[in-house]
């Protein structure tokens, strides 16, 4: 299969990560050049975050960077099938943030944070740099599991100018409780996930501090 570029177009000029190229290399597998995980920074010099898109805005195929090979993102199975989820598509571009890691003395799970970026679909395996707004504040079975939630920012993007969860809010109505309806409701009535509430952009960044911080240490 054609190898794709990781950045590209999307990512600005005054960023340090350079270009790494990805491909299908079958129905259930894309691997990446480089690590996913730890070669690539959570940060970049102008600011922006870089965000690993693992599941399309409207899409319900669950995939995430492999435990085992994080150069590689799989198809999750579950049960011997190819995870589906059983709900309305993903609401936004959702994903992890590279070398990040919070531990759960922090509130988080050990794992990198995860993020949803807003607006239209991006390619699965690429990074986008984009600027953290806010978050939800969630359980997942008792466990916390909080979403940061974040917007691009390519000029195409409608949501480029936002710089908080509470300006999204008051210029884009609605967005937000769609966000938190379907985290709530993606696994069923009884699927464990409980939305607490919904994190500030002062909140969302005083938890990437401390995971870009854990994951050094």
């Amino acid at each position: 299969m054609k190898p794709s570029i990781l950045f590209a177009s999307l990512l600005l000029s005054t960023s340090t990560f350079a270009a790494t190229q990805f491909e299908q290399i079958d129905t259930y597998t894309i691997k990446a050049s480089q690590d996913y995980l730890s070669d690539i920074p959570a940060q970049n010099a102008n600011g922006t975050i870089n965000a690993i898109i693992e599941i399309p805005t409207g899409d319900n195929e669950k995939w995430e960077v492999s435990k085992r090979d994080s150069s590689i993102i799989n198809w999750e199975f579950k049960n011997g099938q190819p995870r589906i989820v059983h709900y309305l598509g993903y609401p936004g571009n959702y994903g992890t943030i590279p070398s990040t890691a919070l531990p759960k003395s922090l509130g988080g799970d050990g794992d990198p944070l995860d993020i949803l970026v807003l607006g239209a679909a991006m390619e699965r395996g690429s990074v986008a740099p984009v600027r953290v707004i806010g978050g939800i504040k969630m359980l997942d079975g008792g466990e916390q599991d909080d979403k940061l939630i974040a917007v691009p920012v390519v000029e195409q993007s409608p949501f480029k100018d936002i710089e908080s969860v509470e300006q999204l809010q008051e210029e884009y109505p609605g967005v937000v409780e769609i966000v938190k309806t379907w985290f709530a409701n993606y696994k069923g009535a009884d699927g464990g996930m409980k939305v607490e509430g919904v994190m500030s952009g002062e909140e969302a960044q005083k938890v990437l501090e401390q995971a870009m911080k854990h994951f050094k240490a």
